[in-house]
């Protein structure tokens, strides 16, 4: 009997039919796709907590997205919200902020500085490099790159008006997803295993972990330490705390933290001779960029077990490729990537150590 020949005009336009309306439907989709990815985000990080809120709301699912979503937004909406506002509203006064730094001169270190009991000899002998010719150098070398930096920024959150807009749509979003969230989860677990198996699933279920542990690790630790940074600003009286808050908390989830911000403040502080105040911005600041070795690690592995370089990696990489949404895709897309490569090998090393089995010789 012969075998048909397979018809490969046919089976090649019946490709090319399928990947044109995926395509198409991501075109479509498209003006929708950062809030529906945010949403999924926020959902998916939160969903444990949603689980517990119903479970003291009488069983309501209405009330725990009433209750949810309320939180969302004043939780994770409102801080990017406020901090882009803040940063492209005042985007002119921050390029000025950068060439001032890059053109100040500092100051011989104040002659009690080396009496602190402690660190005094340090702080003095950093003091020394900071303000020494080379450092000078080094900031006139990247003077031309302030304004440039800050107007990147402006350009990829885009106007005011269309953040808001997505903002918007994120919480609409969300809450259908927290509606509707039980049917989601099974669609992709079931696209997942129709893929590729249960390797498939695994890799749903450790994306959903990735995106929730860097929820918890990036974006809860940016809050804690903008809160205790910011908090040390006012109350020190430092000029401009809500754009420096702005800016801190930017740092902070692109995971540059907070010592770009308290620094320069602590050091103009101690040059206007008012020690007092700047030593407690230096404690509140100490404490800000300390919560980076303590808080973000314990966070990121209550959501999932990945390596913490892994995680910085990918935050900061899908920043730069993607703009905010990258700070969760990039770790997302290297946790799956590197789970499938770990389970490859482990997978080798198996078959590897498996006995081999040779069949006794026949007898004489």
């Amino acid at each position: 009997m012969s075998i048909p020949k397979p018809d490969l005009t046919r089976l090649t336009l019946a490709i090319l039919f399928i990947a044109g309306m995926i395509a198409a439907s991501f075109w479509i989709l498209a003006p929708f796709l950062p809030a529906t990815i945010w949403a999924a985000t926020l959902v998916v990080a939160t969903w444990p907590i949603m689980r517990r809120v119903q479970a003291r709301l009488w069983n309501s699912r209405a009330l725990a997205v009433t209750v949810m979503t309320i939180a969302i937004l004043l939780v994770f909406v409102m801080p990017f919200w406020l901090a882009i506002d803040t940063i492209v509203k005042n985007s002119e006064q921050i390029a000025h902020w950068g060439e001032f730094v890059t053109t100040m001169q500092m100051p011989p270190p104040p002659a009690w500085l080396g009496d602190v009991p402690l660190v005094g000899h340090r702080a003095v002998e950093i003091w020394l490099k900071i303000g020494d010719a080379s450092s000078q150098e080094l900031l006139q070398r990247i003077r031309p790159y302030a304004v440039t930096a800050t107007q990147w920024f402006v350009g990829a959150v885009g106007s005011f008006g269309m953040v808001l807009l997505q903002f918007l749509l994120t919480l609409a979003v969300s809450a259908i997803m927290f509606t509707k969230g039980e049917g989601a989860a099974d669609m992709v677990v079931r696209f997942a295993r129709r893929l590729a198996g249960e390797r498939g699933v695994e890799s749903a279920r450790l994306a959903a972990q990735a995106i929730r542990g860097v929820a918890l690790g990036v974006v809860v630790t940016a809050l804690v330490q903008t809160a205790i940074g910011g908090l040390g600003l006012v109350i020190t009286g430092v000029p401009f705390a809500p754009i420096l808050c702005a800016l801190m908390f930017m740092f902070c989830i692109a995971q540059i933290g907070p010592g770009l911000v308290v620094i320069p403040a602590v050091i103009w502080m101690y040059v206007s001779n008012d020690a007092g105040w700047a030593t407690v911005l230096a404690v509140f600041g100490i404490l800000a960029i300390s919560l980076d070795n303590v808080l973000r690690p314990l966070l990121i592995k209550k959501g999932a077990h990945l390596p913490l370089l892994l995680v910085l990696v990918g935050v900061i990489g899908g920043l730069i490729a993607f703009g905010l949404i990258g700070i969760f895709i990039g770790p997302t897309v290297l946790a799956v990537a590197y789970t499938l490569l770990q389970a490859w090998v482990a997978e080798g090393d198996a078959m590897e150590a498996r006995p081999t089995v040779t069949s006794d010789p026949p007898p004489p």
